[in-house]
């Protein structure tokens, strides 16, 4: 969601009227940080943000399809937010939207049910304290898949604007016209073209009545229609432009600041993002692509500060591409290439808010697989890599880690002043930054871990710095064990196929002060079959003792074989593990 004061987001006009009066040194932001996730419903598909209690920091709601809950979470103003409230939202809500449908300035929600199940539109009104009464349905003509805030009819209130599809194979766009009193009337339906999975709101032909533009898919393609609006809630067939294949999002926005709409896609199976600008009456140029994998989700906002719009990106996929991706704008239409944040999970949607009231805009994906949110702040001219909090392999207990390094950037035009630096929790920080870092210069915290307890142990190092009115923070996390594993790794060399090596141990240590258990110890993983544990180790291993493991290898093939050794305990970060490696040769 971009910023937009009418659709209920945290304003920026503060933002950049301050930028304006002092663009000599406005920094140059857009650097963001994972640096806090939370627990949400599972399958969390859409979020939007809002101040839903009045109290100027920024709050959010997301929608979770499978739970069929809304979610609300209110914001602290410092990064963090409450745990969430959960409200009955239909059967299967997968959108949801937010504005002042009372013109109370009482932020509301309204959520569309889609996706397999739920033919309408939930609307929650708020109380104006972050809580919202009971949902209020609306029939819509089919499976909900988007949903949409605008005037329609020109009346100064809220409508909704909503696509479906599956109603005897006819997809549709519907307004349902706003009474200003929380209330909508029954939907008008228009037919589309094809099947709609996405749509933007704008004036696209510049006749100061609102228009739609329908994503759509096609078998192997993919197409923008535009709706343009009669100003009474109906709408006339305008022009259609072909995409690329299988569009999930589309926004709209000025991307040149020339009052002209244009609009922007991203499709998850086609080269990216699509950047579409418009002519002002209702047509637009050929799309423009820009490579972003596993684009899903894409909204425009400010966020670097320059006054030019810029593109945040949910990456749908794998860990190798899911995350939020931002392509700063040039100001003519056309964006720099995109700088991927990774959040290692499922991203399917974006939002944009200042969740920390540091004057920066920030980002929050939420996890569709692990039923998550990751937050992304932004930290202006300090730029740290890696991005992602520092994690550290499972370490022995009273021991201490190898270095991890986090190297800290200067991205600014003039020196960037530290203040402070502090490290809690089992972790230490050594810093060549000292009290300053010179423009463009870096600088090196490295980072070690020393449990002196088990378990999973987590931390922050803390900055305060010029780069913002809030602390820089740097997430850390490790995991502490006393199960000793030696040695960690086992070579066989080189044994003929079909015969037995000598053994070869490993032993497992407790190096705590009580009993540890021992619930399993198993040779797995691709090769298992070419190696065999025997043990002496008992189901509870007293303090301070030891047990010993002796592993031979009987090459069932020749060539690399490999394996790993697992022990399944209770001294923290179970399974240990030993890996094995050998060469079958004939």
């Amino acid at each position: 969601m971009a910023y937009n004061d009418y659709l209920g987001a945290v304003p920026r006009s503060g933002l950049l009227a301050l930028c304006g009066i002092l663009a000599s040194s406005c920094p140059l932001w857009a650097q963001f940080e994972t640096r806090l996730s939370g627990p949400t419903l599972q399958t969390p598909n859409s979020v939007i943000v809002g101040d839903f209690n009045r109290d100027g920091n920024a709050d959010m709601a997301i929608a979770a399809p499978e739970g069929g809950k809304l979610s609300v979470f209110l914001g602290n103003g410092n990064g963090t937010f409450d745990a969430a409230v959960n409200y009955g939202a239909g059967t299967n809500p997968g959108f949801v939207v937010t504005a002042s449908f009372r013109d109370n300035r009482d932020l509301d929600l309204a959520v569309a049910n889609g996706q397999i199940g739920g033919n309408n539109i939930a609307v929650l009104l708020g109380n104006g304290n972050g809580t919202f009464v009971s949902a209020q349905f609306y029939n819509a003509p089919g499976l909900v898949n988007g949903i949409a805030v605008g005037d329609f009819n020109s009346d100064g209130k809220p409508d909704l604007a909503s696509i479906s599809y599956v109603d005897a194979g006819i997809p549709r766009a519907s307004v349902f016209l706003g009474n200003g009193d929380g209330t909508f009337q029954p939907a008008i339906n228009t037919q589309t073209s094809a099947t709609p999975v996405a749509l933007a709101v704008g004036d696209f032909n510049g006749d100061g009545k609102l228009d739609l533009a329908v994503a759509e898919n096609n078998v192997g393609s993919s197409q923008v229609e535009i709706l343009l609006g009669n100003g009474d809630g109906t709408f006339r067939a305008g022009s259609t432009l072909a995409i690329g294949p299988l569009i999930s999002s589309i926004a709209a926005a000025d991307l040149r600041n020339d009052g002209k709409q244009d609009l922007v896609a991203a499709a998850s199976e086609g080269i990216g993002v699509y950047v579409m600008l418009g002519n002002g009456d209702g047509t637009f140029q050929n799309p423009v692509a820009y490579p972003d994998p596993g684009a899903f989700w894409v909204t425009t906002a400010d966020l670097n500060g320059d006054k030019k719009l810029d593109l945040a990106v949910a990456n749908f996929g794998g860990p190798l591409v899911a995350g939020a991706a931002v392509l700063l704008g040039n100001g003519d239409g056309t964006f720099q290439p995109a700088a991927f944040y990774p959040i290692g999970k499922i991203a399917r949607s974006i939002a944009v808010g200042d969740f920390n009231n540091d004057t920066m805009p920030d980002l929050v994906v939420p996890d569709w697989d692990h039923g998550d949110f990751v937050e992304l702040l932004n930290t202006g001219v300090a730029s740290f890599s890696p991005t992602n909090p520092v994690s550290f392999a499972t370490q022995l207990v009273g021991t201490t880690s190898a270095a991890r390094a986090v190297t800290l950037t200067n991205t600014g035009a003039t020196a960037l002043t530290i203040s402070s630096m502090q490290t809690s929790g089992p972790f230490t920080t050594k810093s060549s930054c000292g009290s300053s870092v010179a423009a463009g210069a870096k600088c090196q915290l490295n980072v070690t871990f020393s449990p002196t307890s088990q378990g999973e142990k987590s931390g922050l190092i803390t900055l305060h710095d010029s780069a913002s009115s809030k602390p820089q923070v740097i997430e850390l996390n490790g995991i502490a064990t006393v199960a000793e594993v030696q040695p960690g790794s086992l070579n066989f060399g080189t044994q003929q196929v079909g015969t037995k090596s000598a053994p070869q141990p490993v032993t497992l240590t407790n190096t705590g002060s009580t009993a540890m258990s021992i619930t399993q110890i198993t040779v797995y993983e691709l090769n298992y079959t070419d190696f065999l544990e025997t043990n002496n180790c008992p189901s509870s291993l007293p303090a301070r003792s030891s047990c010993t493991i002796n592993v031979t290898f009987t090459p069932v093939k020749k060539g690399a074989r490999t394996a790993t050794l697992y022990i399944t305990d209770s001294g923290g970060g179970s399974p240990q593990k030993a890996s094995l490696s050998g060469v079958g040769e004939q």
